[in-house]
């Protein structure tokens, strides 16, 4: 149903280790891409909406999906845990923290939701013209995976002009980086959701990251958001 096994994710997890992001071509066909995006007018598969106006947000709105989800969304989201798992119980080790990531997604979301974080979280994102997200982190509760990743749903330079993916790193007593991905339609990029290791002279330290999107220009940009921890 998905690219993910295609991916090459020796690279992937190497480009997150030594930035953060890292895109991973090719996740979604341009069928399936559709597919998702028209979900986005079936109000029955989400659980809330929000208009990011309200909150301060950026301009726009996105939609999380309620349980079950759609059999692809599930699919992406229990696969990509799982190779990703090891990366992130790495970061945790060289970050001295004590929680560790079961195998699978499944065991991870019991995890959660005995928490009290029994909320879906994936999530598809619209935007028009004059759109933009703020930069942000996605966090839902005490139970949170270090990574998360985000599916172009659109067709830049025909769907819509503009929206780039933006990153921020913020580096102790340094001056923060930018990274900006343009990803193609069904291109996911991989990202840190909070903070990832970087080494230093004194060891590992944590490097803050903020995500967002910079200003549609023209037409209609979906997304879909993959994020592997449950909401409180």
């Amino acid at each position: 149903m998905s690219g993910v096994d295609e991916q090459d994710w020796d690279r992937l997890r190497t480009e997150l280790d030594a930035s953060g992001a890292a895109l991973a071509p090719g996740l979604l066909t341009a069928e399936r891409c559709r597919e998702l995006s028209s979900l986005y007018d079936d109000p029955t598969r989400f659980r809330s909406t929000v208009v990011m106006a309200r909150h301060g947000y950026g301009r726009g709105e996105y939609r999380y999906f309620a349980y079950p989800l759609p059999p692809l969304v599930a699919e992406l989201r229990e696969r990509s845990y799982a190779l990703l798992a090891p990366l992130a119980n790495e970061w945790h080790e060289r970050l001295r923290l004590d929680t560790r990531f079961p195998p699978t997604h499944a065991e991870f979301l019991q995890r959660c939701h005995e928490a009290g974080q029994t909320r879906p979280t994936p999530l598809v994102l619209r935007y028009g013209a004059g759109d933009y997200n703020c930069l942000h982190q996605d966090l839902y509760g005490e139970h949170v995976f270090p990574l998360q990743l985000a599916v172009l749903l659109s067709r830049p330079g025909e769907d819509f002009q503009g929206g780039e993916l933006v990153f921020t790193e913020q580096r102790p007593r340094m001056q923060s980086r930018a990274l900006v991905f343009t990803p193609k339609q069904g291109d996911a990029v991989l990202f840190t959701v909070r903070h990832r290791p970087a080494l230093g002279t004194r060891g590992y330290h944590r490097v803050q990251m903020r995500h967002g999107v910079s200003r549609i220009h023209s037409g209609q940009r979906h997304t879909l958001g993959v994020i592997f921890h449950d909401a409180a």
